[in-house]
């Protein structure tokens, strides 16, 4: 575990058979506690995350699965504590950058081929890759089902943002 990268889990592609491999992972109470600042959140309660990986050619891997949690957070309303869980599923192809990618600074897409991340090193974080999922799954504005916003009330009208117009308007010094 680094600062960067508080839940590393590497795998090889070479370590993966042709008929798969199963991967199941949970972040520890140190890995979720320094996860925590970084997605957002005031904690991680339970953080798990299951894989299926399936070779792709000789150098692809796909990765299919799972990623769940539940965090704590504070509603944006009322400034309450709240739990929230994170179910989010995932789905990406691995894949090493092609000769004619490597050497040139232009990125070709081609929506037919569909998105791939690009494989160095011949290895695979999972907890990385979790982590990724785990942030997009968190609600950035959490809010309690029953938090409604009631603005303040305004007792002096003088206290009005537009009360200073007003004012200009009954002098007959603004043109209607």
């Amino acid at each position: 575990m680094t600062a960067e990268r508080p839940w590393s889990v590497t795998v090889r592609v070479d370590d993966v058979p042709e008929s798969g491999r199963r991967v199941s992972l949970e972040a520890s109470a140190e890995t979720r506690a320094a996860l925590a600042a970084p997605a957002g959140v005031d904690a991680i309660e339970r953080l798990t995350a299951t894989f299926d990986l399936k070779r792709r050619g000789r150098d692809g891997l796909h990765v299919a699965g799972h990623v769940t949690a539940t965090v704590r957070q504070t509603c944006v309303v009322s400034l309450e504590p709240l739990v929230n869980a994170i179910d989010e599923p995932v789905d990406v192809e691995f894949a090493p950058p092609r000769q004619d990618e490597a050497r040139s600074d232009e990125i070709e897409l081609d929506a037919a081929a569909g998105e791939l991340e690009p494989l160095t090193g011949n290895t695979v974080d999972l907890g990385l890759l979790a982590t990724e999922f785990l942030i997009l799954g968190i609600d950035p504005y959490p809010r309690k089902a029953d938090a409604a916003f009631a603005p303040p009330p305004s007792g002096d009208p003088a206290g009005h943002p537009f009360a200073a117009l007003a004012v200009l308007g009954k002098k007959g010094t603004v043109k209607k």
